[in-house]
């Protein structure tokens, strides 16, 4: 069973810089994508940036430019980079993963979640 633990969120000011991690337990699927994800209070779950298992990545409108997703295979981490946040930005993350290489960034496509990491731009 797969597990992913979110951490890095917290407290900035606009403008301001956090790097969120996800521990991933051991992954078996030959192709994968994993993602970040995010839900402010009130609106709908969405995607943020995914990766393959190849490390092409795309990302949401929103984030280009700003936000960079990466992941460490031999420390089965994902991180999320996330520089001149916006108080837009603020919500809670989540990462994802799904065991198909399609880069999708639709959450209703990933099987596996974790608890989520908060993060407030104020």
């Amino acid at each position: 069973h797969v597990q992913l633990v979110e951490s890095g969120g917290g407290s900035v000011e606009p403008g301001g810089t956090l790097r969120l991690s996800c521990d991933v337990s051991r992954y078996t699927y030959s192709g994968y994508c994993m993602g970040w994800f995010r839900q402010a209070a009130g609106k709908e779950r969405e995607g943020v940036a995914v990766i393959g298992s190849d490390g092409s990545a795309t990302y949401a409108d929103s984030v280009k430019g700003r936000f960079t997703i990466s992941k460490d295979d031999a420390e089965n981490t994902l991180y999320l980079q996330m520089n001149s946040l916006k108080p837009e930005d603020r919500g809670m993350y989540y990462c994802a993963t799904k065991g198909d290489a399609g880069l999708l960034t639709e959450p209703t496509a990933y099987h596996y979640w974790g608890q989520g990491t908060q993060v407030t731009v104020s």
